[in-house]
């Protein structure tokens, strides 16, 4: 099945790179372009894409807030952004507007391409040593934290496992510290999803710093 995917980023040399190098992809297909997020906002709703790969940084409505409408909206788009890591400070608002991940610019095409593809799959894209960062750019920001948010109906077993997803541990990574198959650790999560109403892995990452399972570095 082709993925169809809408590009949005204010700089047309960045859209026509990767269109350019999508073009050879197998199973990929750029079906629309987008300079601001409103006008993402719109694509997302006129052409229902399978993911949308999304700037941060857009005159106008930017990507967080366009990220919240698409992801809010009755499509089934999934957002997928594409940023400067190191210069963003906005990644953590992303992923809470429904991001299913993030990228970083200067990563290899082949890391894009996979990364379209598994968040197409429905999966969400978060590197472990990019969980850390993105948990201590977020602490680092002078706002205040976010209420404490209680974990409830989970048992003492799911608990370990929210935690080591929140560190960015993979389901094999829980396996190996937990001393349980990686299908167990697969199945975990799977019920954490559920009974945290979690739209994704992205969101139990969010879910665990925000009930205090998971401490900023410091």
């Amino acid at each position: 099945m082709t993925i169809r995917i809408v590009l949005a980023d204010d700089q047309p040399l960045v859209r026509a790179g990767l269109r350019v190098l999508m073009a050879d992809a197998p199973g990929l297909e750029v079906v629309g372009e987008a300079g601001t997020g409103a006008e993402a906002v719109r694509l997302a709703a006129d052409v229902r894409p399978d993911v949308v790969l999304m700037d941060l940084r857009m005159p106008g409505m930017d990507g967080i807030e366009a990220t919240r409408v698409i992801t809010a909206g009755p499509g089934t788009a999934r957002v997928l952004v594409l940023t400067t890591f190191d210069d963003d400070d906005h990644v953590y608002g992303s992923l809470r507007a429904g991001a299913s991940g993030f990228l970083v610019k200067d990563m290899a095409l082949e890391d894009i391409l996979a990364a379209i593809r598994v968040v197409a799959a429905g999966d969400s894209l978060i590197a472990p040593s990019v969980t850390r960062r993105l948990i201590a750019e977020f602490a680092a920001r002078p706002e205040p934290a976010p209420p404490r948010r209680e974990v409830t109906g989970v048992t003492e077993r799911e608990r370990q496992v929210l935690t080591l997803v929140g560190r960015g541990l993979s389901n094999a990574e829980i396996a190996a510290e937990l001393f349980i198959s990686v299908a167990t650790a697969k199945a975990h999560v799977a019920r954490l999803l559920a009974k945290l109403d979690a739209r994704d892995r992205v969101h139990l990452v969010i879910i665990a710093y925000e009930s205090g399972l998971v401490a900023p570095p410091r």
